[in-house]
C-alpha cells in the first residue's frame, strides 16, 4: 500500500515546473504568443489613470525646486570642506 505525499498548495513539483518552462519557451516568441502579449499590454494600458496637467506641473515644479536646494547644499558643503582641507594641508 503506497501513500501519496501531500504537496503544499501553490507549490509545484520539479516535473511540473519543467513542463511549464518548456511550454513557455515554445510559445513565448511564436506569433500567437506575441499577439497574446500585445493584447494583454493593451488591456493594461486601458487601466492606467493618468494625472491631469495641474498635478503634473505642481510635482514637476517641486522636483525642480528640490534639485536646486539639494545641489546648493551639496555645493556649499563641498566648497567648505575643500577650503578646510586646503587650509589643513598648507
Amino acid at each position: 500500500m503506497s501513500t501519496k505525499k501531500n504537496t503544499r498548495s501553490g507549490k509545484q513539483g520539479p516535473d511540473t515546473r519543467k513542463e511549464l518552462g518548456d511550454q513557455q519557451k515554445k510559445t513565448s516568441f511564436s506569433p500567437a504568443g506575441i499577439k497574446l502579449f500585445l493584447s494583454e499590454v493593451q488591456s493594461e494600458f486601458h487601466k492606467i489613470v493618468w494625472p491631469g496637467r495641474k498635478p503634473t506641473a505642481g510635482l514637476t515644479g517641486f522636483v525642480i525646486l528640490l534639485v536646486i536646494v539639494i545641489s546648493l547644499y551639496l555645493g556649499s558643503v563641498d566648497l567648505l570642506l575643500g577650503k578646510l582641507v586646503s587650509t589643513v594641508l598648507k
